[in-house]
């Protein structure tokens, strides 16, 4: 399974950009998805997750409010809407699918995992 983030880029302080991250086969469709974030010089983390259904969402508490995740009905795309960005949002985004159909807060409950697309919010 291929996993494909884009949507990155250039956003000012205050700004939104939407993130889109599509997989190539349908089998993540029973799996949670999440995203997750390294800015340079740190350890990757947590941004949100998302069951197979979308019925369950969690954030991380940088985020939450600001930020949404969201899944289509065939479950093989999920998004990452964030609004009122900060320059602390910079980062390389990652998105995963999860081991199972419930979400993962840890890197570990990962199997799959996208390339990344680089999100630089200026001040």
């Amino acid at each position: 399974v291929q996993l494909q983030a884009f949507g990155g880029g250039l956003a000012q302080a205050g700004g939104s950009l939407r993130l889109s991250c599509a997989a190539s086969s349908r089998i993540v469709s029973n799996n949670g998805m999440g995203w997750f974030r390294q800015a340079p010089g740190k350890e990757r983390e947590f941004v949100a997750g998302i069951s197979w259904s979308g019925a369950y969402t969690e954030y991380a508490s940088s985020v939450k409010g600001r930020f949404t995740i969201s899944r289509d009905y065939a479950g093989i795309t999920v998004a990452l809407q964030m609004n009122s960005l900060a320059p602390e949002d910079t980062a390389v985004y990652y998105c995963a699918a999860a081991r199972s159909s419930g979400l993962s807060t840890t890197a570990r409950g990962y199997t799959y995992w996208g390339q990344g697309t680089q999100v630089t919010v200026s001040s």
